[in-house]
């Protein structure tokens, strides 16, 4: 394939290096003299391992060549990939003037030429740069029509430095962010043979995901730290810690815990939270990370209170009580505190679960509602449609058959749902749908 690429540091010059090396014809662009002068001798702008020895390899295989300017690039390649710098301003937001730059350059180059082009921009940038920069950018200075004349997608990379050619060899999953399945193809047939996953999404999301891994990877970082500050100032070695918490891959380091969802709660996590952070406290540590998940934990309950607390909605009911479904253990459960506040607010509340029965419950759990809502007994209803038909609204956490039938049998024309559990959408029905995360 004709490829361009635009940009190149440490992601373009790897992605030239690697896309020759497999057969491709690439172009590279770039403004820095410096750079093309370096990849034409036949070395690398960048250092790293195995770099170099790559480079020479393929400029010397005549696959590739380089140069300033962006209309031979377009006219001598059918895709291109956009690989400028999106360095940080002042204030924390995204410079995004390389990608404009870049961009009116590549439309007035799609100007000239006749021919279908791929454009895939590979630059980190945040949610909504595709649809409102990068593809109005091509459209105005190119005078063509995206979908149409040319195709636009995004495709985030995930090359660490210092193994970026085996990360390019190797990747965790290949994402192409697209609506144009022409151009998708075309992306599997450069990265199909890869030994991953070929995921194909919606740019958003494709956007989105490398935010939520580089900012994963400084939560572990930053987790794991703070544990180590811990554990040092009550003598225990942490990266005996760490190591056995890694061992746990049904829980620790796995799928557990990372969908998006309602707020944590139960007998065991606000309270070892707290312990932790009073622990910390006690020997001076500052824990900026740990100490603020509580914080955290709260601002996503007024969240879904916000999504029920709605002009006109008086009558409220909670469809699930306990802090995991399928038990009856109500303590610190985030349901218990939506009723709570809901119940100061003045909202008249019913509540049903399936699993929780007020004549039944015993010992710390009996105690824990009691005291947090004295009159929870008369709250409860004895079946889900007698709470559907209370309510102007329902807050959801449970995903029983029972539940969903009755949603679907018993739904009201102005009823309003608030979805902490992931119901199936399509058997709702209801006026006002509100998912938690979605």
């Amino acid at each position: 394939m004709r490829i361009s690429v635009f940009g190149l540091g440490y992601v373009g010059a790897v992605s030239l290096a690697c896309l020759a090396r497999d057969g491709h014809d690439v172009i590279g662009v770039d403004l820095d003299p410096h750079k093309l002068d370096l990849i034409r001798s036949g070395r690398s702008p960048i250092v790293e391992e195995g770099i170099q020895e790559l480079m020479r390899k393929v400029v010397d295989s005549g696959k590739v060549r380089v140069t300033t300017d962006a209309a031979e690039a377009i006219r001598d390649s059918d895709l291109t990939f956009v690989c400028v710098g999106t360095p940080s301003s002042p204030n924390g937001s995204q410079d995004l003037s390389a990608i404009r730059r870049v961009t009116m350059e590549i439309g007035r180059a799609l100007r000239e030429t006749g021919r279908h082009h791929t454009i895939v921009l590979r630059s980190t940038a945040q949610p909504g740069t595709v649809e409102e920069l990068f593809r109005p950018t091509l459209e105005e200075h190119s005078g063509r029509k995206s979908d149409r004349d040319f195709a636009v997608c995004f495709q985030p990379e995930f090359l660490r430095e210092g193994t970026s050619i085996k990360d390019y060899d190797n990747p965790p999953v290949t994402i192409v962010g697209a609506r144009d399945p022409a151009a998708t193809e075309r992306l599997r047939e450069v990265f199909g043979h890869l030994p991953c996953e070929f995921a194909v999404t919606s740019i958003g999301v494709a956007e989105l995901m490398k935010y939520a891994c580089n900012a994963f990877h400084a939560l572990k970082i930053t987790f794991a730290n703070e544990m180590g500050r811990i554990s040092q100032s009550v003598g225990v070695d942490a990266r005996q810690v760490m190591e056995l918490v890694c061992k746990d891959t049904r829980l620790n380091i796995s799928k557990a815990y990372m969908k998006p969802g309602f707020a944590f709660g139960g007998s065991c996590l606000p309270k070892d939270l707290r312990a932790m952070n009073y622990l910390g406290k006690m020997r001076d540590l500052t824990l900026p990370m740990m100490g603020s998940l509580m914080g955290s934990n709260r601002a996503h309950i007024d969240h879904a209170l916000s999504m029920v607390m709605v002009p006109g909605v008086r009558r409220v009911s909670l469809l699930g009580l306990s802090f995991k479904p399928g038990t009856d253990d109500l303590r610190e459960s985030p349901l218990v505190a939506v009723a709570e506040r809901l119940i100061g607010k003045g909202y008249e509340l019913r509540i049903y679960d399936p699993h929780v029965n007020a004549s039944r419950l015993i010992g710390a759990n009996k105690r824990f509602i009691q005291e947090t809502i004295p009159h929870f007994e008369s709250l409860m209803v004895n079946s889900c449609a007698d709470a559907i038909a209370h309510a102007q609204a329902v807050v959801v956490s449970v995903t029983d058959p029972e539940v969903v039938q009755a949603l679907s049998s018993h739904s009201k024309d102005d009823l309003g749902i608030v979805d902490l559990a992931g119901l199936p959408r399509e058997k709702l029905k209801c006026a006002r749908y509100n998912g938690i995360c979605w």
